[in-house]
């Protein structure tokens, strides 16, 4: 069986495989055509449409990103499977959400541009000791709602519990996931009243567009903090502008963004008392070659695949 490998990770697939490494940036060469099994990992859209045309024999798309959208949207055929890469970033994921609710929550944002002041943040030491504020710089009592419970959030929470929050989640249905309370979608706004921190670990839907919108920010109680490491498109970046401008929002920060790269004048830039990392939450798929290996002896026997997607 033929598998074409992308340059961008190194794999080593110990299965009785014909692995072919092809360059993301070019179109896949004539002799290749005929592989049964794409593996994808920052293609892009183009791209992955130009495949879904040249590869008649295709049985398998298996994207590493925790999410398969992009590969979704790019018209491979209905026969063809796509899985996706969900458990392999569970880890690497988790840690860079941690730091970013940690940074939201200890205020590292301005405490560095203090820093770049060369100005000693008294203010910032009387805001975290007082009685009416010293909750908003500490996770121990806080109530940490994380929407989109999913393995990622399973392997978040238990940290976030460590240090003293209260952790609940929201999906599609309601019930105990990981040891953690899960309400349903239906219910959120009641759950955003009560949350100090929301954690948006969704993918990228036409359920979940522009979900994060001026009604969700206003949901919240005033002064909560927010973070996105999911999909760019899922916010309305000008609501959590006017959510952060008005104070509505003390605090956030985004991994994602609806135009990746982030342009220069984007407006999110200059949106106050926001941190912006440039998608790296992921990045670093952990036992891609095993779940390979997994999915095309798999394919190879007609069983149910992991992390299948489609059909």
């Amino acid at each position: 069986m033929k598998i074409l490998i992308p340059d961008t990770i190194d794999l080593r697939l110990s299965g009785d495989v014909d692995a072919v490494v092809y360059d993301i940036e070019h179109a896949i060469p004539e002799e290749h055509r005929d592989a049964e099994v794409l593996v994808v990992w920052h293609n892009s859209g183009a791209w992955l449409e130009e495949a879904a045309r040249v590869l008649p024999r295709l049985r398998l798309v298996q994207a590493l990103a925790s999410g398969a959208d992009v590969v979704l949207r790019a018209g491979f055929a209905p026969e063809v499977r796509i899985c996706s890469g969900r458990s392999l970033h569970d880890g690497p994921v988790a840690e860079h959400t941690f730091a970013l609710i940690l940074a939201v929550v200890r205020r590292l944002d301005r405490l560095r541009d203090a820093q770049h002041e060369r100005r000693w943040d008294a203010e910032f030491n009387d805001e975290q000791s007082a009685s009416s504020t010293r909750t908003q710089f500490t996770l121990s009592g806080a109530r940490v709602t994380i929407w989109g419970f999913g393995s990622i959030a399973a392997t978040l929470a238990p940290v976030l519990r460590t240090l003293g929050a209260e952790v609940r989640g929201i999906a599609r249905s309601a019930g105990e996931r990981a040891g953690f309370p899960v309400h349903a979608d239906a219910d959120a706004d009641a759950v955003l009243a009560d949350t100090d921190i929301l954690v948006s670990l969704l993918p990228a839907t036409a359920d979940t567009a522009d979900l994060f919108d001026s009604a969700a920010f206003a949901a919240l109680g005033r002064g909560a903090a927010f973070v996105n490491v999911g999909r760019g498109a899922t916010v309305d970046e000008a609501a959590l502008i006017d959510a952060l401008s008005s104070g509505q929002l003390r605090a956030a920060a985004i991994d994602v963004a609806k135009a990746e790269p982030l342009p220069a004048d984007d407006p999110l830039w200059g949106a106050p008392n926001l941190q912006i990392t440039p998608h790296v939450a992921g990045n670093r798929p952990i036992g891609a070659s095993a779940l390979i290996d997994d999915n095309v002896a798999r394919l190879a026997a007609d069983r149910e695949l992991v992390n299948q997607v489609r059909p």
